[in-house]
């Protein structure tokens, strides 16, 4: 029985990374050794366990043949005779073949180390072609090192085509390409996936919503970029700058759907896309399993994105409407959170990205205004029931007034 740590943490020790998880591969093991070793058996598809002190994961080495389409299409082997060699040769990227012994002997039969030194996400093989998964997966990689200037080597971005092309992408189940979207969105340079499927041409199989903004102009005024599909990316982009929570990440890149749908005649305006956005984000939400926090935060978002632009402008009954969709005085994190998705898509635009953003601090004025008005002040005056929602959203109308009247004169200073 030899253990080799594999994966993962190989490659970040590699690029000087913290190593956040430890995975590893048992060669010449049978699943009844390692479970009187004390090894935890988890494994579903083929033998994994958990180590009984450390509860770090221990694979047994194995090959794998394609037997139906998608991902669950496979027939694992993990006998006593596969050897690391195999393992290693039946993974995904070359950057993912690495393994350590335990005198710390790197074991590298895929030249993983000079794609590293490259900045080169190659495919180990043509295997790489029997498991749509590595579509997202080298999409997610190259997002979470663009950092470290890593690209797609061509002939691996040629064989995601062919993939596409032969329907493989389509079989990838909802589940899973939410699994690898979400840790995507919360990488470094989450706009970075989204370009490279579309590179590939599996946007529009997996998020066809978002493939249908590319080539649709919008106001140059306003969008220097024009195209709407760039300005999305630009977006996710300021996001990921601006915030680490997924919620505003995925409400950048959802927040203009709409637009894709505006008629070829009112083009490049897109009156009333907020409205036609919703219906997209909700459909689009019930076919992949974003969470409901989420997708809660985009819809909100992509109907009122355009209000809080325009805030200066709103009347004082606009603004507290705003703010109440935001349920601003019961989850005041939502109301940040949607200050933070508006200002990324205001940022999110050429020429745009360092310019201030004054109109969140505008409505964080006016909903504290807004937020000095208590229930108990009109319980205390004798009021019950309904009369005291209304006297109370009448006080809260009149705070927001105030605080315009008394604050507007700075902002035209």
């Amino acid at each position: 029985m030899e253990v080799y740590l594999v994966g993962g943490a190989v490659r970040d020790e590699q690029l000087g990374l913290p190593v956040r998880e430890r995975d590893w591969c048992v060669v010449g093991a049978t699943p009844e050794q390692m479970v009187e070793l004390g090894y935890r058996p988890v494994g579903k598809d083929f033998p994994v366990f958990l180590h009984p002190q450390t509860s770090e994961e221990y694979a047994l080495a194995r090959t794998e043949r394609k037997t139906a389409r998608g991902y669950h299409g496979f027939r694992f082997n993990t006998s006593t005779e596969v050897t690391l060699l195999d393992d290693l040769q039946r993974r995904d990227l070359t950057i993912n073949a690495i393994a350590k012994d335990d005198d710390g002997n790197l074991i590298d039969p895929c030249n993983g180390l000079a794609d590293l030194k490259a900045r080169r996400l190659r495919h180990v093989s043509d295997a790489f072609r029997e498991d749509p998964v590595r579509i997202l997966r080298a999409a997610k990689f190259a997002a979470r090192f663009a950092q470290f200037d890593f690209v797609v080597a061509a002939e691996t971005m040629a064989l995601m085509r062919a993939m596409v092309d032969d329907g493989e992408a389509a079989a990838l189940e909802p589940n899973r390409v939410w699994k690898e979207t979400e840790s995507a969105l919360l990488g470094p340079a989450p706009d970075v996936y989204f370009r490279v499927l579309r590179e590939c041409g599996a946007l529009a199989v997996v998020f066809p919503e978002l493939d249908t903004l590319f080539g649709i102009p919008q106001p140059a005024k306003w969008h220097p970029e024009i195209d709407c599909g760039v300005h999305t990316l630009m977006v996710v982009a300021q996001a990921a700058l601006l915030s680490d929570e997924l919620s505003v990440r995925f409400a950048a890149l959802v927040h203009d759907l709409g637009k894709a749908t505006t008629p070829a005649e009112m083009l490049p305006q897109h009156i009333g896309h907020e409205k036609r956005s919703l219906k997209i984000i909700r459909k689009l939400c019930k076919r992949v399993p974003v969470p409901s926090n989420a997708r809660d935060l985009a819809l909100v978002v992509a109907q009122y994105h355009a209000h809080c632009h325009r805030a200066f402008e709103l009347k004082p009954a606009t603004l507290l409407k705003v703010i109440e969709a935001c349920d601003a005085f019961r989850r005041p994190e939502r109301f940040a959170q949607f200050l933070l998705a508006c200002e990324a898509d205001a940022r999110g635009r050429t020429g745009f990205e360092d310019t201030p953003y004054p109109q969140a601090d505008w409505f964080r004025g006016a909903c504290a205004a807004a937020a000095t008005v208590s229930a108990k002040d009109f319980v205390a005056a004798g009021l019950t029931g309904a009369e005291i929602g209304k006297s109370m959203s009448a006080a809260r109308l009149q705070a927001v007034a105030d605080y315009k009247a008394s604050n507007l004169h700075a902002t035209q200073d």
